[in-house]
């Protein structure tokens, strides 16, 4: 498919689209047009930029066709000419309310403006005119030019940042910040979304890189750029209106004129009551220095051209003399056809047969894929023309015969928009301070028990300097682990409200608890793989491909599906289409479209003529799904009922005996379905959610009820990776880990407790027809609240509910909530667990800086799930009364709106309880005594334990079963006296070089390990000697391993390389240990086989002398990994011979 400015926008240049404008503006000043609809004003915007190769002021209304038109002028005209304007302040003379992010973008604007003369296309929504801009001269003060080449001081940089007011710190992350390492400077100028990287050889700038916040990674190369400081900060002369600043030939768009005036207008006199209300003993800037007024305003605009896309044409008042003219243009919008297709191919084939071209937008190809089989599964050949591109708006132009359609708009989906502040401060900074390990925090070493980290420190190695992590154990002992190591170490995150006791170094307590999880571990994992092999063997229903109602179905679906989702369905259906029994496992967030996936699956089930069962914990989940099922397929001809203890006997029966019959094809409910009441005529697939929640007799009952029955088990509990063991052994596993992508993004402001503005928000999600929550973790003040938000909306209905109410009670109020009862839920914080309300779309949390981000982000998570916008209120004390850190949580919930990424943070909290659900109580409670990680890495032990185990072999037709079961990566321990670290002058910060230190542990592949050392170059400049050494030790590790080695020992120039201790070990007997003796017999000179004789028996070690570096080891280790190797009769004789 080509793109918008290949396809539709050539066409539309070569049939003179909007011939009349152009006409019109060669002798008029002002142009009102009437009758537009859908894109028209950006493919005309689009077509006259491209004509007259002119800048162009794009003004809209409101901030979100801001960012439509923003997306779209940047697939017509291309995404460097297209500039977004948006506005600093969202009140007057509100400093703390501004915005870095916008302050960057402005700045751009301005530098591309005042500083090149390329013309731009320029989106701006009226509030972003309200303020004044700098002019030209005054820009210039506060920019320098830097480029690749020139001489350039560097402390002169210094110095040159200090002046501009730039902040020193260890990382860039934010704008008008700087860091300083060896030769390279990092700085955030105002006037570019990502930061730059100088690398300066001696004094020459050797050259430029942009470079990106989270991973600190260059992404590109520039030649030069504009360093600008903080142009809200600068002492400047008299600011001016953007207008000002414009070219002369510009050229102004505006959807609704008049609009535009009126907010400037409403935003000056707000700046004149604000003004007039601040104290006198700070000396503020007067209105007219910072906004513009109306007259101003007026001034300006006569100055150019217009094109008015408005139904109500601007007065005299704002036009003065200018000739104009009004056009009325004959255009419908794209009609809605509510995802009927017959309605669709009708209208499409009436347009064909008046000669209209047709075309189609699509976002992406998969989507028009999907409306090609729609039309094949009706037999119609409809040929209509397609491109991509992000049309906001479908049109039909009759005068000039085109109908042009947007795909959201045919299957009914909200399309997203990007919003343009890219680089506010990423969260995967807090995801990164959950895993770092900062002093003082509890460590468990798998050999030794739980210790505290006490920091890197030196240590001196016969001359060497190595550097080794400090540990602290009972009565103050202490362990140095070097950090090799350092796959010993697991942060511990025990049982919450438990007291941590360190373990006694030395004291067998530790081994026993450990020896005690192995035996268990290894009986769960051989009761599995059992379970496994057998379930393999067994033989269910296979169901039939796919039909066109399963298509149309999924193309309904309102978001786009993510390639997760995706792939979690196509997992799902071949597991049905197969003859084997499915048993699989779908985990992923709240939100996350886990249900999708179940009612896709339950709708190809019933097409197929099957019954399906659908079980889950709660009533209130089983009243939940039921809506969401019946709302999903209302189009299409299935029964859906549902089961729990709100249905009166009456219901109940009617239910029953429609399953009996076969009448109803789908059926929700609680474990009331399991009972022996319940009969099916043919149940054929059976959906769990929140298996975990369930009580042991009923997952019994399951038993015995799915023994060759498709199941199909969804839960919202992320599975840390190594425990998919486990659980994998026993079933398949599909992971939903991206969020939607065309989820609107949550409004969140953060407010103080303000009557008005809590009436205005509650008044306004009213008369819209939508709910609204508000959460307040206090149970005493509950009924206060509620009351308060009684006296400002005295027509809302207010119910009140909180955790210590009585488990019905609590249930049948969330019910009637959920039911549209009431309008407004005060509650405490039950709501984060699972209550799933598509019309409440606004959330008051009172005493935000209260909460952790992750049961924000759960709460925020709550609202915005339908295709409504959705609002976030935090009520927060005056920020000054916050403690930093609260404030900067807030902050950044406060900029990720989006779904996704902060999910990140609530799984990691998560993994660590969600673990011990999954495995049962006893397992949680090793889980506990010794930290997550740690029971992960026993777990991996047993395994290996197991792997060569008899009994085991005969589960496994093939190895690809076997190998999916067994990471057999065993780690090497290496004990050296060569100088194997970071050193401080490379990398300064402790916190960074233990991280680094921590991703290289890591690292599992060479291209891993590759990547690893082009990061480091790319941040900290070249790598010195010890780095090297420190990254090819890895690489030692892993030949060791592979050959076969236990562990290393490289001192004094001599090499050490231990083989397996027990002389019974399969090892012993592999190719692997007749290629080592075969190689060492031929090359005696390079390395030696040795015994040693220890209590254990004899053990066999390869030595070498007079080891230079450890490039030399790898090279040896590398030829033996790859042996000599000989024909086989010839092998059983030179070992025998050795032996």
């Amino acid at each position: 498919m080509k793109k918008i400015n290949e396809s539709l926008l050539p066409e539309l240049l070569r049939r003179d689209f909007g011939k009349d404008i152009f006409e019109g503006l060669s002798t008029h000043h002002y142009i009102n047009v009437k009758g537009s609809a859908g894109s028209v004003p950006s493919l005309i915007a689009a077509e006259l930029f491209t004509v007259q190769n002119k800048t162009l002021l794009f003004i809209t209304d409101d901030k979100e066709a801001a960012f439509y038109i923003t997306s779209e002028m940047e697939n017509l005209v291309g995404e460097e000419r297209v500039l977004y304007f948006p506005e600093t302040h969202l009140e007057p003379y509100q400093i703390e309310k501004t915005q870095n992010a916008n302050i960057v973008l402005r700045t751009e604007v301005l530098n591309k403006i005042l500083l090149s003369s390329e013309p731009k296309v320029i989106v701006a929504h009226s509030g972003a005119l309200c303020e004044k801009v700098i002019k030209k001269e005054d820009f210039k003060a506060i920019s320098h030019k830097i480029k690749v080449g020139e001489q350039l001081d560097f402390n002169f940089t210094e110095e040159l940042l200090h002046q501009f007011n730039f902040n020193p710190t260890d990382f860039v992350s934010e704008p008008g910040e700087f860091s300083v390492r060896g030769g390279i400077v990092d700085v955030f100028s105002y006037s570019n979304e990502k930061p730059y990287r100088i690398s300066f050889f001696g004094n020459e700038v050797e050259s430029i890189r942009e470079f990106d916040i989270e991973t600190q990674l260059s992404v590109g190369k520039v030649e030069e750029f504009e360093l600008v400081s903080n142009m809200n900060f600068a002492v400047v002369g008299k600011r001016v209106p953007f207008l000002d600043i414009l070219p002369p030939d510009t050229l102004i768009i505006t959807q609704q004129a008049y609009a535009a005036f009126n907010k400037i207008k409403s935003f000056y006199h707000q700046s004149l009551e604000k003004f007039g209300a601040l104290s006198e003993a700070i000396n503020h800037s007067h209105p007219e220095e910072l906004f513009v007024s109306e007259e101003e305003f007026t001034q300006h605009f006569q100055r150019f051209k217009v094109v008015d896309f408005s139904a109500q044409p601007l007065s005299e008042k704002h036009l003065g003399d200018a000739n104009r003219m009004e056009l009325q243009l004959s255009q419908t919008p794209q009609p809605s056809f509510n995802k009927n297709f017959e309605m669709l191919i009708q209208d499409l084939e009436d347009k064909l047969h008046h000669q209209y071209s047709v075309w189609i937008s699509f976002s992406n190809e998969k989507q028009r894929e999907r409306l090609q089989n729609i039309f094949e599964e009706k037999e119609k050949n409809i040929p209509f023309q397609s491109f991509t591109s992000e049309l906001h708006e479908g049109f039909i132009d009759t005068s000039s015969r085109i109908s042009v359609y947007t795909d959201h708009q045919i299957f009914d989906r909200y399309q997203r928009f990007k919003p343009k502040n890219t680089f506010a401060k990423s969260e995967q900074l807090t995801l990164k301070d959950l895993m770092s390990l900062k002093i003082g925090d509890y460590i468990t070493h798998i050999d030794h028990g739980i210790g505290k980290f006490m920091g890197l420190v030196k240590v001196n190695n016969d001359g060497n300097i190595q550097e080794c992590f400090k540990l602290s154990y009972k009565n103050g002992d202490l362990l140095y682990v070097s950090i090799h190591s350092l796959h010993k170490i697991s942060k511990y995150n025990g049982a919450e409200g438990k007291e941590i006791v360190l373990s006694k170094l030395g004291s067998t307590a530790w081994k026993s608890l450990k020896q005690k999880t192995k035996a268990k571990v290894k009986q769960i994992a051989f009761d599995l793989i059992k379970l496994y092999a057998k379930r393999k063997a067994a033989k269910g229903f296979a169901f039939t491909p796919d039909t066109y109602l399963q298509n149309e179905l999924e193309a309904s679906f309102i978001y786009e599906d993510t390639p997760d989702q995706e792939k979690a369905t196509i997992e799902v259906k071949k597991d049905m289409e197969a003859e084997t029994v499915m048993d699989r496992l779908i985990c992923g967030d709240v939100g996350f479209g886990k249900t999708e996936v179940a009612i896709r699956a339950a709708f190809k089930a019933a097409t197929d003529g099957k019954q399906v069962a659908i079980l889950v914990p709660t009533t209130i989940l089983a009243f939940q799904h039921y809506r969401s099922f019946k709302e999903r397929l209302k189009d299409f001809p299935v029964n859906i009922s549902y089961l729990n203890r709100f249905r009166t006997t009456k219901q109940k029966n009617e239910t029953l005996k429609g399953l009996e019959e076969g009448k109803i094809d789908i059926v929700i409910g609680t474990h009331q379905l399991v009972s022996d009441k319940v009969k099916f005529k043919d149940l054929g697939l059976l959906i769990i959610d929140e298996e975990h929640k369930f009580g042991v007799s009923v997952k019994d009952k399951l038993k015995t009820l799915r023994t060759n029955i498709d199941t199909l088990t969804l839960t919202a509990t992320p599975i840390p990776r190594t425990l998919q063991f486990s659980l994998m052994a026993a079933r398949d596993l599909s992971v939903i880990k991206t969020p939607p992508p065309n989820r609107q993004p949550v409004d969140t402001q953060l407010i103080g407790f303000d009557e008005e503005m809590l009436r205005d928000a509650i008044s306004y999600e009213i008369q819209r027809d939508g709910q609204v929550y508000f959460i307040n973790n206090r149970i005493e003040n509950l009924q206060e609240i509620a009351g308060l938000i009684q006296r400002l909306v005295p027509n809302a209905r207010v119910i009140t509910g909180h955790g210590q109410l009585d488990g019905k009670e609590l249930e049948s109020r969330i019910l009637d909530f959920m039911e549209g009862k009431y309008d407004i839920l005060v509650s405490t914080t039950i709501v984060e667990s699972g209550v799933d309300v598509p019309n409440a779309n606004t959330i008051f949390i009172n005493d935000a800086q209260r909460f952790g981000m992750a049961a924000l982000h759960q709460m925020r998570g709550r609202v915005g799930r339908g295709n409504r916008k959705a609002f976030c209120y935090l009520i927060t004390p005056p920020m000054d009364m916050m403690t930093p850190d609260a404030r900067k949580r807030l902050e950044a919930v406060e900029q990720f709106s989006d779904l996704g990424s902060g999910f990140q943070i609530a799984m990691k909290d998560l993994e660590i309880r969600g673990a011990g659900d999954l495995l049962g109580a006893e397992q949680s409670g090793f889980i506990n005594e010794m930290g997550f990680d740690t029971y992960q890495k026993i777990m991996q032990e047993a395994l290996e334990e197991l792997q060569n185990d008899e009994q085991f072999e005969q589960y496994f037709e093939n190895e690809e079963d076997r190998k999916k079961l067994f990471n057999s990566k065993k780690e090497v321990n290496i004990d050296t006296d060569l100088e194997l670290m970071l050193p401080d002058d490379y990398v300064q910060s402790t916190e960074e070089r233990l991280l680094l230190y921590q991703r290289l542990a890591e690292i599992e592949t060479i291209e891993e390990l590759y990547s690893f050392q082009a990061q480091l170059i790319d941040r900290f400049g070249d790598l010195p000697q010890e780095a090297i050494n420190l990254l090819k030790s890895v690489e030692l590790k892993w030949l060791s391993a592979d050959i076969g080695l236990e562990r290393l020992i490289v001192k004094k120039g001599v090499f050490l390389g231990y083989l397996p201790q027990n002389p019974q070990d399969k090892f012993y007997r592999s190719e692997k240990f007749a290629h080592i003796l075969n190689y060492l017999s031929q090359n005696p000179t390079s390395a030696v086989l040795k015994q040693k004789d220890t209590p254990e028996g004899t053990q066999l070690i390869i030595r070498k002398e007079k080891v230079k570096s450890i490039e030399e080891l790898n090279d040896l280790l590398h030829t033996v990994a790859s042996g000599a190797r000989l024909p086989a009769d010839e092998l059983s004789r030179s070992t025998a011979g050795t032996l």
